[in-house]
């Protein structure tokens, strides 16, 4: 892991050369949650200036290369203006994760600027990684975290969870073992103010939440460290953790509005 993200750091520097300001890890390998075969590696690299359109071209290419070798990568590039003058959705110079392969393979290929434009990009998911990395980032390279990011407003940072929080409502049943982890560490956040990742939230649920949804925890979160047992949800259990949650959170959630 180390010789991954090593490599992903030189690769980084060798493009955009003296310009980088800062590479910083957050997500579930920052915080100890980080599974080999389902983790993303999460990172965030700050610049002096605004990204050059031959340097992004050439940061696909190179992530098109790194990602699922053997982890996938989902990185974001900002320059420092960026964070200094703060907003949400957050503006951001160049995103790679691997649901931009196909675009970045397609524009590569006929050298075409379809998804290199300049046009300006923003993103809600911002808020949550540049509070993730303030309270538990890891710098790899660069400036110290609290000289470079800002302190992200809490309703921001609220807005950027809920939309994630809503969409694991809907879907549950498709995806159990991320969707549950996710609605618990929301309800985590908004009852005592942690910041976790998905396995520390399992386990505070684990400890925490009512006795009967304890097996359907305790499920989600062996599937979620990989143990060899291969476990099967039911419709009905996922619905009562589903509602208990939502039940708690809307109540939370009035009380801070």
């Amino acid at each position: 892991m180390r010789d991954f993200i090593y490599n992903l750091q030189k690769g980084v520097t060798g493009i955009i050369t003296d310009d980088l300001l800062g590479f910083y890890l957050h997500g579930s390998l920052a915080m100890g949650g980080f599974n080999p075969k389902s983790s993303d590696i999460d990172i965030l690299v700050i610049t002096n200036s605004s990204m050059k359109m031959e340097d992004k071209r050439n940061l696909a290419q190179f992530f098109l290369h790194q990602s699922n070798s053997p982890y996938p990568i989902e990185i974001s590039f900002l320059h420092i203006e960026q964070l200094r003058n703060w907003q949400h959705p957050c503006p951001y110079d160049f995103h790679y994760s691997e649901f931009w392969r196909e675009r970045y393979e397609s524009d590569l290929l006929k050298g075409t600027y379809n998804y290199f434009s300049e046009d300006l990009h923003v993103d809600t998911d911002l808020a949550a990684h540049i509070t993730i990395i303030n309270h538990r980032g890891i710098c790899i390279d660069g400036e110290p975290i609290k000289k470079v990011f800002p302190s992200v407003p809490k309703s921001d940072y609220l807005s950027a969870i809920i939309s994630d929080y809503q969409e694991c409502i809907e879907n549950i049943e498709e995806d159990p073992i991320y969707c549950s982890l996710n609605l618990i560490r929301v309800f985590w956040y908004l009852k005592e103010g942690v910041i976790s990742s998905k396995q520390e939230a399992g386990i505070w649920g684990l400890k925490t939440l009512p006795h009967e949804l304890e097996i359907t925890i305790r499920k989600v979160v062996n599937s979620y460290a990989d143990r060899k047992d291969t476990y099967s949800f039911e419709k009905d259990e996922l619905i009562l953790l589903r509602n208990y949650i939502s039940e708690k959170v809307q109540e939370l959630l009035r009380v801070l509005n």
